[in-house]
């Protein structure tokens, strides 16, 4: 990747600069990343060892985790071993990656929990003819669009990211490398990108439109599906709105959790606030961190489908 910027590398300052916080920080976060990710790689090892992956709920699922797994591992481990750093630098390249990997694996996991919440309207108020719907040629179908989604979402991101110029100050006052702190260290105002002349403040728009208002839309889209979903089950058994309500609450904290604060970080116009960091570690950390768990404690199934998968374990290693 070629890079025609007198800027070589960037200085992170991390979530904080106190000697003292840092380590409280490589302790915090090095079991916030073990617990996500032996949470999530069980999810898909149990479901994709079980007759679960037979249901498109868990065939989802284990696609869910899958993600989750590697978008908490775009940065998790570059903020834990920077926690061990006096100084936090990464490469001009290495940023630009790392911004492609977490538009990537966030756009893919945004149009995944689309696709639940369209599997969960079909299960709940179309069930008989449910199988027929969601058979696995759809499933695989949906499946290559959210991938598909998710890598156009990220090469859009970077195709406008990487014309930009930096000359001056190369210092982020974030953990990890972002759309709108790296627009505003660009050190031009106008730059040539194709055909078209465009600024740094119509970028900042660009980025508010293609990752806020796709979160704003979606978000909307989700919680109006939930609500319908929720409406129909007026006419259900009380056995059934009972399970299919434990699904819905289930979908409906992992969509809050992950929607609200990117909103919240991507729906204004290269502006950079002190909290964006926070924000930031809830929707690239905590929040695949919790995802397994709310799906895995919330679910009869899946419980029984860990025990089954630790006895045969247990089992196989006596034999």
């Amino acid at each position: 990747m070629e890079n025609r910027n007198n800027v070589t590398e960037f200085v992170l300052l991390g979530l904080t600069e106190n000697p003292k916080m840092q380590k409280i920080i490589f302790v915090i976060f090095l079991m916030i990343y073990i617990i996500s990710e032996v949470g999530n790689i069980l999810t898909v090892v149990t479901i994709t060892t079980s007759p679960l992956l037979g249901s498109p709920m868990y065939y989802f699922l284990a696609y869910l985790s899958f993600i989750d797994a590697c978008y908490s591992s775009v940065n998790t481990p570059k903020l834990i071993i920077d926690s061990l750093r006096e100084k936090k630098t990464t490469t001009f390249n290495a940023c630009i990656i790392q911004i492609f990997g977490e538009h990537f694996f966030a756009g893919a996991d945004i149009i995944l929990l689309t696709v639940m919440a369209y599997d969960c309207y079909v299960a709940i108020c179309k069930p008989l003819h449910y199988t027929t719907i969601m058979n696995r040629q759809v499933c695989g179908l949906l499946m290559g669009v959210a991938w598909v989604g998710g890598f156009l979402h990220g090469a859009i991101q970077i195709l406008f990211i990487i014309p930009l110029l930096f000359c001056g100050p190369n210092v982020i006052d974030h953990f990890m490398c972002d759309l709108n702190p790296l627009l505003n260290l660009a050190c031009t105002d106008t730059h040539t990108l194709g055909l078209f002349c465009t600024d740094t403040h119509t970028l900042g728009l660009f980025v508010a439109a293609n990752s806020g208002f796709i979160c704003v839309f979606l978000f909307l889209l989700l919680i109006i599906s939930y609500v319908v979903i929720l409406y129909s089950l007026r006419n259900h058994s009380l056995e059934a709105r009972r399970k299919a309500l434990s699904t819905c609450v289930s979908h409906i904290t992992v969509v809050i959790l992950f929607f609200v604060p990117c909103i919240f970080v991507y729906m204004r116009s290269a502006i950079t606030l002190s909290t964006d960091k926070t924000v930031s570690v809830f929707y690239t950390m905590i929040t695949p961190m919790l995802n397994p768990l709310i799906y895995t404690l919330r679910n009869d199934q899946m419980k029984n489908a860990i025990r089954k998968l630790c006895s045969r374990r247990v089992i196989s290693s006596e034999k």
